[in-house]
């Protein structure tokens, strides 16, 4: 999992509330057994027309928006079935931090599980986000050691993340990682354990 410290990117506005899982990445794209390869079907049915060509009226497909790596999301993003895909399908993409006022539970869950930083900030503040976002060349800092967003231009909100899941995330430690930190315990463990009858 990567760590995830200091991000100063280009935010993306997708002020819609109640975004599903299903509509981040649609089922029919979920038979890979990699985690790599879902950002080319990320919202899939909102990006591209039925003939395959991009829809110039969604947001991610605005030239301004080209390379951006920052989501500024609705209300509860990430909402419906709980696919992890989800989360694989906007860090393949290229997200790094996904900001919103509300999460899905389990989709919160699992961007920490996988190296995306979930940012929650109140709607008045969510509300001028989606406002500075419009700019041209307009850029963010997600920063977590000091828990805060900011565009050096007047914008600064702090947030905070759970303790464990902050060092988690700032070490870039996945539930294998944190496992294997213990691993000298682990092994005098089982080499002191009475073998098994056969």
């Amino acid at each position: 999992m990567r760590a995830f410290t200091r991000h100063t990117g280009t935010p993306v506005p997708l002020p819609r509330v109640n975004v599903d899982t299903d509509q981040i990445i649609p089922k029919q794209f979920l038979k890979r057994i990699e985690r790599t390869g879902f950002g080319q079907y990320l919202f899939n049915d909102w990006r591209f027309r039925p003939d395959g060509t991009p829809d110039p009226d969604f947001e991610l497909n605005a030239p301004r928006y080209t390379g951006a790596d920052i989501l500024l999301a609705g209300r509860n993003f990430g909402c419906g079935s709980s696919r992890e895909h989800a989360v694989w399908a906007l860090d393949d993409y290229g997200f790094r931090a996904v900001i919103a006022e509300s999460f899905a539970d389990i989709f919160y869950n699992n961007c920490l599980g996988n190296g995306l930083l979930p940012v929650t900030l109140p709607a008045p503040v969510m509300d001028e986000l989606f406002t500075r976002a419009q700019r041209d060349n307009y850029t963010l800092t997600v920063d977590l050691e000091r828990e805060v967003v900011e565009d050096g231009d007047g914008f600064f909100a702090p947030f905070t993340l759970d303790p464990f899941h902050r060092y988690r995330l700032l070490d870039g430690l996945d539930d294998i990682a944190i496992t294997l930190q213990h691993e000298s315990e682990i092994a005098a463990y089982e080499r002191a354990r009475a073998p098994i009858p056969r």
